[in-house]
């Protein structure tokens, strides 16, 4: 079943009305909209060959003539970014071969060891037959690696060797890039903290700061869940969290009928992080329900401070829209090493809002990515906490028992042709829709903790 699409001025305006009378009304600040900073260098790649001034000491890299083929970057000076990744024309070509990259800090004006960024990432994405896939170029992507702030770098790019008698090298995808992302610096967190009460109760609102259209369609979009320019949308106690999805859901939901809605995690909203709302294509894009929640990793690396979980998140986003060509960013949800939960793809957090993170089971899920690569390091036990409180909230709004399984069709994929129906845990990993490392080894290992617990914090017997 394909999302449909929900128009900016329809939903902010359907949200915007849908205030109750007893909230107070946010008064507009008289500034201009704060515009997030941030930026994409996309320099095309060259083809590399034996040469007396590359750098020397790249693993599994051969500089012979007659070898694979091999493209990159030698050692130059860029401007300031945070994030790489390598891109090329074709979302249908794979790229069979292994990528690496150094970096020079800006902080310590050092050079990185080489570190490998992982090449199959485009299971990461919208179903094949998505509208999403036919509102702009996609592109073939690596995974993202957060390198830190840094102003200089190297990539080789080397297709994998044939076989002696079997198969001749692979040939590297054409058109091929490497991104280089800054973030952009933070945004003030000038706006609402998410509380529906004015300032001391004087009645009067909060004063949220002038919003372009598609910021106020974003944050209209949680409404009621958090005031329109909340930077974060509340927890709330088990027994709250009910009434406030029997309040939101407009008369879908009773008490009664909806006992298993586990306590609403704090989130911090797009708002909140600093999304640029004027990359994403205007609108929302719906399902009609949510059957399951898919498990990801970023696989983008580990070496971030939790204070730097925005900027990695500003840099994914831009990542996701600016270089792969997505509508937004493509998973429903982020999860920080240090628990913090984060609104992923624009909607609203309480919606069925189509995603683009398990190619082929989009519709009717929702997509949870831990920052970081858990294939060999284990996720910290916060972060297996925060999934399972994020799934007991959002599938209970729908239903869903998360130690049951489901049915979902298959809208195409490397794993299970288009049209099947599939049963699967209704938390699953990536992994179980196709044919992938992701979520890593590490963290899939925790996914039965997880239901558990969440099926606890539900209250089901």
């Amino acid at each position: 079943m394909r999302g449909f699409l929900a128009s900016s001025i329809g939903v902010a305006t359907a949200a915007v009305l849908a205030l109750p009378l007893a909230l107070p009304t946010p008064a507009l600040a008289e500034t201009a909209p704060a515009t997030p900073a941030g930026s994409t260098q996309s320099l095309p790649l060259a083809p590399l060959g034996p040469s007396a001034t590359r750098a020397p000491g790249v693993p599994g890299m051969s500089a012979s003539a007659g070898r694979p083929e091999t493209q990159g970057l030698t050692a130059r000076e860029v401007k300031t970014f945070s994030l790489v990744g390598v891109v090329w024309d074709d979302a249908a070509t794979e790229l069979h071969g292994r990528v690496q990259v150094r970096t020079r800090s800006v902080r310590t004006a050092t050079w990185s060891d080489w570190q490998d960024v992982e090449t199959h990432n485009g299971e990461h994405a919208a179903d094949p037959d998505a509208a999403e896939r036919g509102s702009r170029p996609i592109r073939g992507a690596t995974a993202p690696l957060w390198v830190g702030e840094s102003d200089g770098v190297e990539i080789r790019v080397q297709a994998e060797p044939g076989a002696p008698t079997t198969r001749a090298p692979s040939r590297l995808p054409s058109g091929m890039r490497i991104e280089l992302v800054d973030p952009g610096a933070e945004t003030p967190a000038t706006g609402s903290d998410g509380k529906n009460t004015g300032p001391e109760g004087d009645g009067k609102g909060e004063v949220v700061p002038a919003m372009s259209m598609s910021m106020a369609e974003s944050s209209a979009a949680n409404v009621p869940h958090a005031s329109l320019g909340a930077n974060e949308i509340t927890a709330l106690d088990k027994a709250d969290s009910t009434a406030d999805a029997v309040f939101a859901s407009d008369g879908e939901l009773t008490a009664a009928a909806a006992p298993y809605i586990g306590p609403r995690p704090r989130i911090v909203t797009r708002r909140g992080w600093g999304a640029d709302e004027g990359l994403r294509e205007p609108g929302f894009v719906y399902t009609s329900t949510v059957k399951a929640a898919f498990v990801h990793h970023s696989a983008s690396g580990n070496n971030y401070a939790c204070k730097d979980a925005p900027a990695v998140l500003r840099s994914l986003y831009r990542y996701h829209v600016v270089s792969n060509g997505w509508r937004d960013f493509g998973y429903n949800f982020a999860v920080d090493k240090c628990g913090t939960v984060y609104e992923g793809r624009a909607g609203g957090v309480s919606k069925a809002v189509l995603g683009a993170h398990t190619m082929g089971f989009n519709t009717n899920s929702m997509g949870v990515a831990v920052l970081g690569t858990f294939t060999s390091t284990a996720p910290p036990a916060v972060v297996v906490d925060s999934v399972a409180r994020l799934t007991a909230w959002k599938l209970g709004l729908f239903g869903r028992d998360p130690r049951a399984k489901t049915t979902l069709t298959s809208g195409g994929g490397n794993r299970y042709p288009k049209g099947r129906n599939v049963s699967m845990n209704v938390i699953s990993g990536h992994r179980d829709g196709f044919a992938t490392q992701c979520p890593g080894a590490k963290l899939y290992s925790k996914l039965g903790t997880t239901r558990t617990a969440s099926a606890k914090l539900q209250g089901r017997p």
